[in-house]
């Protein structure tokens, strides 16, 4: 009898984290290279359905750890390419410390499988799910490394995307994780009562419809130079790089010249050439926009944009405040890993968010990864950015779906603020999104190329821009403090039933 319930157990438990991998698959399969964005509102349900038949609560941070290691594995595989490539770790060596990486990462999800077991077979289940869900993506910023989340999914879903100005990408998340709890209460027959939270569904139609068809009436210079990020840098081909950015950046005239952050030895502040360079191109055209490195007063080195005005003199800089983990800095855990970066020193983080003026516009310059932090890019336009510009270098990615992940990752910043995007890259994707998250320019990828791109300056604010991320925190709050809760009711009640057996 005892080998009987043992091998039903386990038959069980293969059951449930075969679930919570299918979950895994299932989000996934939201994202590029496979863009199936109409699964997410059921992409959560197999973990749900796993989670409400585990009582055990380590079990339950067991399936979900392994679900978490395999999306993060199978979704920042890229990570690997990085490290093998650019750090110069070797096959193993970049697979290893991308394995500690995706088991690392796992440990969210596994978190949110532990916690919401106290939740889901609750009467309250969907709400609270979908708060615990919503609040543990949010930490994913705080806990060094965030990438895509849920709500990534539904950019190009209309309905739901009308939540992003008021309370950013978590907002989606939150509908999203929500219609995968009522999927998992109906396969688990549960009272049709406790769908009823999903009736406030509806009320969704009541928010402003995100304006479409805003034209642009500025216009720019993007310059693609496409350089090769595996270059040998000779004073060769250093010369040859600058004199294809120059006649690039001259092919038209442009009120402002923009270039992308550069796999190149091209230092402003060090290099008399490059110095006379973009003083020339500033005075030729007006303003100049470029990402070079800069240097702390204690000569440590910063990822710095630099805007330079008519008369070639430097008007602002801005900073890089959240810097990319591996590329541009070695978290202590993976202090064994080789940097991508080829400076002298880790980079170190800008302290402050600058906004550049250039003329009667005002631009939020953020750099390469921080577009993947909304709190961060909404500070810009806070600040009065009236568009937003992401530098990036993504040749770091080689053909990996990075690309198009990091362009859907960014498209959102533009909505919940309301801007125009310009994403100035080295090799693609380059891009220009308008207020609705649409991209309404593009430039081909891995082609040496400038082109004129057209965009409008947008003075109003919205709610997200200046509340922020009250929401995704309350989320945490409320579902963490909920789970607490329950547990010490739960304790409470053992020890009452312990004492009547006395």
């Amino acid at each position: 009898m005892a080998d009987r319930a043992s091998a039903a157990h386990y038959r069980r438990l293969t059951l449930h984290t075969a679930l919570a991998l299918l979950s895994a698959l299932l989000l996934l399969f939201l994202f590029p290279n496979f863009d199936f964005h109409w699964l997410a509102p059921i992409a959560l349900t197999p973990l749900l359905i796993a989670l409400a038949r585990t009582p055990i609560a380590w079990q339950r941070f067991a399936i979900a750890w392994a679900a978490g290691i395999f999306y993060w594995f199978f979704l920042c595989n890229w990570i690997q390419f990085v490290l093998e490539v650019h750090g110069g770790m070797g096959r193993w060596g970049g697979w290893a410390s991308f394995a500690l990486f995706a088991v690392l990462k796992g440990l969210h999800m596994a978190v949110f499988g532990w916690l919401a077991g106290f939740l889901i077979n609750r009467s309250y289940a969907i709400l609270t799910v979908a708060a615990l869900w919503t609040g543990l993506e949010r930490t994913h910023a705080t806990f060094g490394f965030t990438w895509l989340d849920l709500g990534n999914a539904g950019i190009n879903m209309s309905l739901p995307l009308r939540l992003a100005p008021f309370v950013g990408v978590y907002g989606l998340s939150f509908v999203f994780a929500m219609l995968s709890a009522g999927l998992a209460l109906v396969v688990l027959r549960r009272p049709r009562i406790q769908l009823a939270p999903l009736f406030v569904l509806p009320l969704l139609w009541l928010l402003p419809v995100i304006p479409e068809d805003v034209h642009g009436t500025q216009k720019a210079l993007m310059v693609q130079p496409n350089v090769d990020p595996e270059t040998t840098w000779t004073p060769t081909t250093q010369d040859q790089t600058e004199h294809d950015l120059v006649t690039l950046s001259n092919l038209a005239p442009a009120p402002i010249v923009i270039w992308p952050e550069l796999p190149a030895p091209l230092y402003y502040y060090s290099d008399p050439d490059v110095h006379r360079d973009a003083v020339n191109i500033a005075r030729t055209h007006g303003y100049f926009l470029f990402e070079t490195v800069a240097y702390t007063a204690d000569n440590h080195p910063l990822n710095s944009a630099v805007l330079l005005g008519p008369d070639g003199n430097e008007i602002g800089r801005y900073d890089k405040i959240d810097l990319v983990p591996f590329g541009e800095y070695v978290p202590p855990v993976f202090s064994f890993v080789n940097r991508v970066t080829q400076e002298a020193g880790d980079f170190v983080p800008g302290e402050a968010i600058k906004v550049l003026p250039a003329g009667a516009q005002k631009l939020g310059v953020f750099i390469c990864y921080e577009a993947a932090f909304p709190d961060l890019v909404r500070q810009f336009v806070a600040a009065g950015a009236d568009v937003l510009v992401n530098l990036s270098n993504d040749g770091y990615f080689g053909h990996t779906p990075a690309r198009a992940q990091h362009l859907l990752i960014a498209r959102m910043r533009a909505v919940e603020n309301r801007r125009f995007l310009i994403r100035s890259t080295n090799d693609g994707l380059s891009a220009v999104v308008d207020p609705a998250g649409k991209i309404v320019q593009h430039l081909p990828a891995f082609r040496q190329m400038a082109e004129i791109i057209r965009y409008a300056n947008i003075r109003e604010t919205t709610f997200y821009t200046i509340g922020g991320d009250w929401f995704a925190w309350g989320c945490l709050v409320v579902s963490v403090g909920l789970c607490l809760w329950q547990q010490l009711l739960a304790n409470r009640y053992r020890a009452f039933v312990q004492n009547r057996q006395i």
